[in-house]
């Protein structure tokens, strides 16, 4: 089994009868949707909300009921991937596109539970490009506002055109190199006008499952990391 699967379906263990569960996006995710939809069909009953028009598909083809937040205000647990994961699982996320609609499920779960395989934990944030979500208008104006803390932001494009997320904005991959005060950066990004939201999920997550060619393994905030 790959480590991706094995962490996927080891997540979803997490969930119990009667749970409203944030349905995260992405290429581990997906096997902790699958093996949703095998535990509602034997009987497990959740709803479910996801971050993705991507995902809301899955979820229905797997048969998980869904909701909205028009008929709950807050969920149990919400099982995401990400795409870097440093030592206090501080969180890079948005390669798939879905950053700002992750983070409002995210904001609105009592747990957030991260799915990844081992290559995703790094020592410092900021290898990977650091999405973040603007207004399409003007994002010409809103990069050089990005760019002058520090990095080279490049407008995220798909055979020529730009990618317009589900919530109809751009996104910009922004290469800092390093990200030693994700927070502090989040701050200053969310200052900047046309900046809708940044990929740093930062003190959210609760519990990280790794998955390796040796198994699973558990990091929880606050811990480290148990077997």
């Amino acid at each position: 089994m790959n480590p991706k699967q094995l962490a996927g379906e080891r997540a979803a263990e997490f969930v119990k009868d009667g749970m409203l569960v944030g349905l995260g996006t992405g290429t581990t995710v997906y096997w902790t949707i699958r093996r949703l939809g095998e535990m509602a069909r034997q009987g497990l009953h959740i709803r479910g909300i996801p971050t993705s028009r991507r995902t809301e598909q899955q979820a229905i083809e797997a048969g998980i009921p869904l909701t909205s937040f028009a008929e709950v205000s807050d969920l149990d647990l919400t099982i995401d991937g990400a795409d870097e994961i440093n030592p206090t699982l501080d969180l890079i996320k948005g390669g798939g596109g879905a950053l700002l609609r992750e983070k409002l499920v995210a904001a609105a779960s009592r747990r957030l539970i991260i799915v990844a395989d081992s290559s995703k934990l790094v020592p410092t944030l900021g290898a990977f490009p650091l999405p973040v979500e603007v207004v399409p208008f003007g994002w010409e104006v809103t990069a050089r506002r990005v760019a002058m803390l520090g990095c080279i932001p490049t407008l995220r494009t798909a055979d020529g055109q730009p990618v317009v997320t589900d919530n109809g904005n751009y996104i910009l991959d922004c290469r800092f190199g390093t990200i030693p005060d994700p927070a502090h950066l989040h701050r200053d990004l969310k200052l900047l006008v046309g900046v809708v939201e940044t990929g740093l999920f930062v003190g959210m997550a609760d519990t990280v499952v790794v998955g390796s060619e040796s198994g699973v393994t558990l990091l929880r905030a606050g811990e480290g990391g148990t077997g």
